[in-house]
């Protein structure tokens, strides 16, 4: 199956933060004004200083400018550079929008695990990719309700390309199946709102912008379910729950690797969170980190001995439903 997108350089610069995970260097915030008062050649060069000292948010804004050539000429290859690096230090937005991109640039394999996890916070354009995935059984195994149940979400916060494609599936999907997702759609969404309360959320410029003065608007992938999508031979099986993965193995200590958790804007609420999740398997051997900013505390696991060992470590809390992203050395 050919995956097409649609070939603007509009991305979503309306998510571009102030509110940085750490504490939010001065500059960040000029650069915030600068953005906001149409002046992109000063917001980007705001940005410049922190981003090489290697603040996430000063990283996220300036691939936003990158990517739709706003301050500087537009460079997908340096947009999707600083996607990656403002993910690597624990930006979510960032690793939504790295996801997507690799999706795009046809490194798939690499980009699901992204794609899922920002599904699972609730992103309409990840779970429209996630659920053609699921349908026609491309990068993830057939699911027709969880496809169905994805897309419904989809087009529920309004990603036009979702109605089309559910179009599409009512004529393969089965009646039973589709009731069936709906009740999946209904947990999923409760399972993204948790998720995005545990998370950091990034404040939003430019909501009340006009198109004339140049707002931003989020990218959306282009319809990608085939023309005349193919039927299984026979209807797959309503999958709801998928059996749960085995332990993972204890993870080594003494290392400086660690894992974000989530990002609070109550301090208590991390330690509630290290509680529930100290004694999980793929934690064992780390030690709890806080680190506080101006807006968020956030919950990290320290004290794995490599990134392989964080990533698996996320790749297990995952599968059971907790967010978390490898968030570099210590």
């Amino acid at each position: 199956m050919v995956w097409t997108f649609a070939g603007t350089r509009a991305v979503a610069a309306a998510a571009l933060v102030a509110l940085a995970a750490g504490p939010v260097l001065a500059d960040v915030k000029a650069g915030v004004d600068a953005w906001e008062a149409g002046d992109y050649t000063r917001a980007v060069a705001e940005w410049q200083e922190p981003a090489a000292a290697g603040d996430a948010d000063a990283l996220f804004n300036l691939a936003q400018a990158y990517r739709i050539g706003r301050g500087v000429d537009a460079d997908s290859v340096r947009a999707r550079q600083l996607y990656e690096e403002a993910a690597r230090r624990g930006h979510v937005k960032a690793a939504d929008n790295f996801g997507l991109m690799l999706f795009q640039e046809g490194e798939q394999g690499k980009a699901m695990p992204l794609i899922r996890a920002a599904a699972d916070r609730g992103d309409p354009r990840a779970q429209y990719v996630l659920g053609l995935s699921h349908f026609n059984a491309d990068y993830a195994p057939r699911d027709w309700v969880r496809a169905y149940a994805l897309m419904t979400l989809a087009q529920g916060q309004g990603l036009p390309q979702a109605q089309d494609a559910l179009a599409q599936m009512d004529r393969y999907v089965p009646l039973i199946q589709r009731q069936q997702a709906q009740s999946v759609a209904r947990q999923l969404e409760s399972e993204a709102q948790t998720r995005r309360n545990a998370e950091l959320t990034a404040a939003e410029l430019g909501a009340g912008a006009s198109a004339g003065a140049g707002a931003p608007v989020a990218a959306t992938p282009r319809q990608a379910v085939r023309t005349n999508p193919a039927p299984a031979a026979a209807p797959a099986p309503a999958r709801v729950a998928r059996t749960a993965p085995a332990p993972a193995p204890t993870a080594p200590a003494g290392g400086n690797w660690r894992v974000q958790l989530g990002a609070f804007g109550v301090a208590g609420n991390a330690d509630r969170l290290w509680s529930q999740l100290s004694g999980h398997p793929a934690l064992a051997g780390t030690t709890k980190t806080l680190v506080p900013g101006s807006k968020v505390t956030r919950l990290l696991a320290s004290g794995f001995a490599s990134k392989a060992a964080a990533e698996q470590a996320c790749a297990s809390l995952k599968r059971q439903g907790q967010a978390c992203l490898v968030a570099g050395r210590g």
